[in-house]
């Protein structure tokens, strides 16, 4: 997998601004200010993060006139992770045959869930975010090193097949694994890493990661908002929750609880 990595000379290299955001996040101790430096070299990152930041959602009636202006009204965390949203997706370029704005819209809507269900699950809400934001890079991955088979693959997943079953059945290995690979190659931290592999089966990991959690509960959630609406949870990971030491009437009422998580992701897409 790694010499495919390699060879793939279409990847997307990701934005310094991006980078550095990402490695500051096991870093306790950076500071507002040096967040504010790292967006503000960035002029296209920066002159992005300023229009969002003055919406209607961030700014209201309040001027936003530079990135120090937007580290004051958005926050620290909120800002970091929005560079990541237009620094991941002004990069990732669709190759032929990948529906790019779907893969965005599902990313979103995974990173939202991921970043809510981790107060639950007593974790890091921006590396959450981030853990579902890049939860499915391994499937750009495939369609930029193998596109025949990642558009054969998706044509059977419409028709309701497992992708990552399909994946190891045609080519060895699936776009967790894939996902990891590359999130290592781009020297992301061991916890992103993890959560991307494990997303599908975190009990199957070495070590249990809460991240690989709150990326598989983003997956049950998105998949199941009807029967969470009726207060079905006949498909909840029981065991998983278990394993977290997370109490089963607590999970279901946090779900069903949920506010809109899909606000804001539109003004990310444009």
């Amino acid at each position: 997998m790694k010499t495919m990595i390699q060879n793939a000379t279409n990847l997307p290299s990701i934005p310094k601004v991006v980078q550095e955001l990402i490695a500051s996040l096991n870093n306790p101790n950076f500071s507002s200010n040096q967040v504010g430096q790292i967006i503000a070299n960035d002029q296209a990152i920066a002159a992005k993060v300023l229009r969002i930041a003055n919406s209607v959602r961030y700014g209201g009636h309040r001027k936003v006139g530079s990135i120090k202006d937007a580290v004051v009204v958005m926050g620290i965390d909120a800002l970091r992770t929005l560079v990541f949203a237009i620094g991941f997706t002004s990069n990732i370029k669709a190759p032929a045959g990948f529906d790019i704005s779907a893969f965005w819209l599902r990313s979103f809507k995974m990173a939202n869930r991921s970043k809510w269900l981790a107060k639950l699950l007593n974790a890091d809400t921006e590396l959450a975010y981030t853990c579902g934001l890049l939860h499915a890079i391994g499937e750009y991955l495939i369609h930029v090193a193998k596109p025949e088979q990642a558009i054969l693959i998706d044509t059977r997943v419409n028709t309701g097949e497992s992708r990552s079953r399909l994946e190891r059945e045609l080519l060895g290995f699936d776009y967790t694994q894939a996902g990891s690979e590359l999130a290592e190659h781009w020297h992301f931290p061991t916890e992103i890493v993890q959560a991307i592999r494990w997303q599908e089966n975190p009990l199957a990991a070495p070590e249990l990661s809460r991240y690989a959690a709150c990326v598989h509960m983003a997956h049950y959630m998105t998949d199941h908002e009807k029967h969470i609406a009726a207060a079905n949870f006949d498909d909840f990971p029981v065991k998983l929750a278990h394993a977290l030491n997370i109490k089963l009437s607590d999970a279901f009422s946090t779900l069903q609880n949920a506010p809109n998580l899909d606000e804001g992701i539109e003004e990310l897409l444009h």
